[in-house]
Order: C-alpha cells, then sequence, then structure tokens
C-alpha cells in the first residue's frame, strides 16, 4: 500500500474515490461527523469542499491507495491564529471495510504524524467515539487519553454518544507553516 500526502488537483482528482470511501466509513457505524445513509452527492460535495481547504493551507490529506483503489485517508487541520501553529487536529482517519485488520489505520496515523512533524506541529489533538475502534488503535500508537465528553456527537444512527480527546507531543520543531 502506498500512503501519500495529496495537494489540491489530487485531491479534486480522487474525490470520487474518496466518497465512496467516506459512505462505507458511514455505513459502518464509525461515528466521523455524517448521518446514515449517506447521500452520494452529499460526499462527494463533502470532499470537493475539502479542495478548497488543502489549497489555502488549513488541511493535509493523506491517502492510502491499494495499487487499484483509494482505500484509506486521514487528514491535519491547521488552525489559522499565530498562538496555535504549533498544533494540528487529526481528522477524518478512515480505512475502507476491504482493508482493514492489516495496520493500514495505524499506518496512516503514522503517515500523519510524520507529515506534522515536517510541517513544524509539536502537537496534535483529536477526538473520536467512545470504545470505538478507533479508540483503542489511539491508545495503543501512544497517544494520551485527556477525557470525554458525554453525549457530544450522534453516531450515523442518530444517537448521542460520548466521544474521547487525546493528544500527542511531537517533539520540540518550530512551525514552518
Amino acid at each position: 500500500m502506498i500512503v501519500t500526502r495529496v495537494n489540491e488537483s489530487q485531491l479534486a482528482a480522487c474525490a470520487d474515490e474518496l466518497a465512496d470511501l467516506l459512505i462505507d466509513t458511514v455505513d459502518g457505524g464509525a461515528s466521523i461527523g455524517f448521518l446514515a445513509p449517506l447521500d452520494r452527492a452529499a460526499a462527494c460535495a463533502w470532499w470537493q469542499e475539502r479542495v478548497r481547504a488543502v489549497a489555502a493551507g488549513h488541511l493535509g490529506v493523506l491517502v492510502a491507495y491499494d495499487g487499484r483503489r483509494t482505500v484509506g485517508t486521514v487528514g491535519l487541520a491547521f488552525p489559522d491564529k499565530p498562538n496555535s501553529r504549533h498544533r494540528a487536529e487529526l481528522v477524518k482517519l478512515m480505512v475502507h471495510h476491504d482493508a482493514r485488520g492489516r495496520g493500514l489505520g495505524r499506518r496512516l496515523l503514522g503517515a500523519a504524524e510524520e507529515a506534522a512533524a515536517a510541517a513544524g506541529v509539536t502537537l496534535l489533538h483529536l477526538d473520536t467515539e467512545t470504545d470505538s475502534p478507533a479508540e483503542r488503535l489511539y491508545g495503543s500508537a501512544g497517544w494520551t487519553r485527556a477525557g470525554v465528553i458525554p453525549d457530544y456527537a450522534a453516531d450515523p444512527a442518530g444517537v448521542l454518544r460520548p466521544t474521547t480527546l487525546y493528544y500527542k507531543r511531537l517533539g520540540a520543531a518550530v512551525p514552518t507553516r
């Protein structure tokens, strides 16, 4: 599998495949901000909106390919405030159901951490549904649990669920963004 950071034109070119990945992830029960069933047009539109964020430097997107198709992705959301350029939020880690169980989530996570460090980020943070498979991944990858917020977001079925906040320190590099 190849994991690479994409620019805005590459993201636009693979937006249809990423829409399929988003739908697959939501259909699989992951609480990543969408309710099921997710309409394909809405999924495509959501990815097209991300193209502008990548072009503006507010979002970094890494994509995993298995040689035939897009099978995973993760994003880094960069704040635009001068006092927060040392941090980024890890967002929308997704692995297609056909590619799960082979370490791709961990590989995407590691690639995102490396990309963040290369951009001068020294602190990453994220939120994930409490007791989800993703929560086990973050804990085993050295992320620190900061706490739980009850009834934070609805899962794809519309049920309010708690979220767990995590952070990870990356080092003492100077922000370059």
